[in-house]
């Protein structure tokens, strides 16, 4: 029997809204005092020992026996065997969703990805030079789920950027591949990649062992070991984020048809238990219509199980006063997914401040902006959207001041220094631009 899902409903005109809200937000990215512990051990464990931990751990946690780590490494060859394996259909979409990607990217690094420099009247330059990273590490989850975009949103922006190795690794639990994961890699210009996963492969990234190379900086989801292992090697690497579980939030002013929007909602629900989604309306007859529409879908997914509880445990519909105040409701979440559910939606993105994504329109499914639309789906977390953006080129460059002080510009610049350094009680800082000065 299908177990019943039960957003909470809220309204905000009840006096204990806000706490009711307050709390059916709270999520908490603290680990697991155990997990922690195992990660520590793990990462020092990888550090000290390098390939020989990383094929114990491997093999106590995939149940993955092998001699070496070169039986661990996936070659060209056979990311190129794996794409040519797929039916036409696979094979078409990972290539159709690949060149949309790419192209979005390449306009991202046109627009923002760029070294500039101007002059001065004086003849000084000032600029800044962008240039790609050396190499990155792209982490893929494995195990319950095989995610072929994942693998396309994490190196095509790197390949783009300009990054020349884009190292993957990714569990394969029991030796099983997966064949839509290895293509998207060769697809997505992997130059290494290795079954490997867990905290043990955020190690080996970070630290280098005689066969993986040590990477820049690594990107990609995974579970509580693995955002553990990032949070503790930053520092050593760049991460792109910690990333919490998946939100939807959608604004509707009850235009979408019904059924299109408890979809969506399920959307985000079906990946674990603690996902968010959470509906947005002043139209208190169109939440009935969507909680209906639940209710009739919801025997359908093969996922409903976890559907149910997530929408139960952390989901909620909401009626607003209007679509201004749902707009307002939506920047104090700051949701990864925004979906404007509206007849008029240009009219109200310009309200939205905070999201990950923001999709416009009863066509834009987040789903779209999950495979193939474009932009990246690697996007913030835990309203962390407030001051955070989506994973792009721009997390693969990196960005070096460039300053050429002409003759003349040095008189005018030196003696502003000197009297700042003789400010702050730096006598070297300001003899130094002072022995630039003309007498």
């Amino acid at each position: 029997m299908t177990p019943a899902a039960q957003p909470l409903r809220l309204s905000t005109a009840q006096p204990d809204f806000e706490s009711a809200f307050q709390a059916r937000l709270h999520w908490s990215a603290d680990t697991d005092a155990e997990v922690e512990q195992r990660v520590a051990s793990i990462l020092a464990d990888v550090a000290a020992r390098g390939d020989a931990a990383v094929l114990e751990y491997t093999a106590r946690f995939d149940q993955l026996q092998v001699a070496s780590m070169a039986e661990l490494e996936l070659s060209q060859g056979e990311l190129k065997a794996a794409f040519d394996s797929l039916p036409a259909p696979q094979r078409d979409a990972l290539e159709q969703a690949t060149a949309r990607v790419r192209t979005y990217h390449e306009a991202q690094k046109r627009a923002a990805g760029e070294s500039w420099s101007y002059r001065d009247a004086d003849g000084t330059l000032l600029g800044q030079k962008v240039t790609p990273l050396d190499r990155v590490g792209i982490y893929v989850p494995g195990g319950k789920a095989a995610y072929p975009s994942s693998v396309l949103m994490n190196a095509l922006p790197a390949r783009v950027a300009g990054v020349e190795d884009i190292v993957m690794v990714v569990p394969t639990p029991r030796g099983e591949k997966n064949a839509l994961v290895l293509a998207a890699a060769w697809l997505g210009g992997v130059t290494r990649a290795f079954c490997v996963g867990g905290a043990q492969a955020v190690a080996a990234l970070a630290y280098g062992t005689a066969t993986v190379p040590r990477v820049d900086k690594i990107t990609g989801p995974g579970n509580a070991y693995v955002a553990s292992a990032k949070r503790r090697v930053f520092g050593q690497v760049g991460i792109d984020m910690i990333a919490g579980p998946s939100e939807i939030l959608v604004l509707a002013d009850g235009s979408t048809p019904a059924d299109w929007v408890a979809m969506d909602l399920f959307s985000q629900a079906e990946h674990d238990e603690l996902a968010q989604s959470i509906l947005l309306s002043p139209d208190a007859t169109y939440i009935e219509r969507v909680q209906a529409e639940i209710d009739r879908l919801l025997p359908q997914m093969p996922r409903a199980g976890i559907i149910a509880r997530s929408l139960s445990g952390r989901g909620a519909l909401i009626h607003t006063r209007s679509m201004e105040e749902a707009c307002e409701i939506s920047n104090r979440i700051a949701p990864e997914h925004l979906e404007i559910a509206s007849a008029e939606p240009q009219r109200w993105e310009p309200l939205l401040r905070h999201a990950g994504a923001i999709f416009l329109g009863a066509f834009t499914s987040e789903s779209l902006g999950d495979y193939c639309a474009g932009p990246n789906h690697v996007l913030p977390t835990s309203r962390t959207a407030r001051f955070s953006s989506p994973l792009g080129v721009y997390d693969f460059q990196k960005r070096s001041s460039l300053i050429e002080v002409s003759e003349q510009g040095a008189q005018v610049l030196g003696r502003i220094a000197s009297v700042l350094a003789h400010g702050e009680g730096l006598q070297a800082h300001a003899r130094a631009a002072e022995m630039r000065l003309k007498p």
